[in-house]
């Protein structure tokens, strides 16, 4: 228990440094709201679930876990379902390679100072 306690604040810690640091990330967790919002709005409405249903379906079918319980019935839910895999299985994926490449790589951070002296060593100068 301590060690998943942890390991959370480890990833909490390393996507607040990210959230911070890089305005691609931030451009990222927009994509990933924005997507998993669209899915759920999309299947409340069309497909009738909750809203709760309908997040858990857009997370579950875009992460690639697929349970199986929640499937759409409409011949729309289905089409607009490849679309949104094919559209938002990117965009999630490179949010969960950006996390773990932040949550798993050592601290690069180093005062511009020291990057500038490493610029100067590189080029020769």
């Amino acid at each position: 228990m301590i060690e998943f306690f942890f390991t959370t604040l480890r990833l909490v810690r390393s996507v607040g440094s990210a959230w911070k640091r890089d305005p691609e990330f931030r451009s990222l967790v927009f994509l990933v709201l924005i997507t998993l919002l669209g899915g759920t709005v999309f299947y409340s409405q069309v497909e009738g679930w909750s809203v709760v249903d309908a997040l858990y379906f857009s997370v579950t079918t875009l992460t690639t876990v697929g349970l199986g319980d929640l499937a759409p019935k409409t011949t729309i839910g289905k089409i607009f379902t490849v679309i949104y895999i094919f559209a938002g299985l990117s965009i999630i994926l490179g949010f969960i390679d950006a996390v773990a490449r932040e949550t798993l790589s050592p601290r690069r951070n180093r005062p511009s100072s020291e990057e500038g002296r490493e610029d100067e060593d590189v080029s020769g100068r």
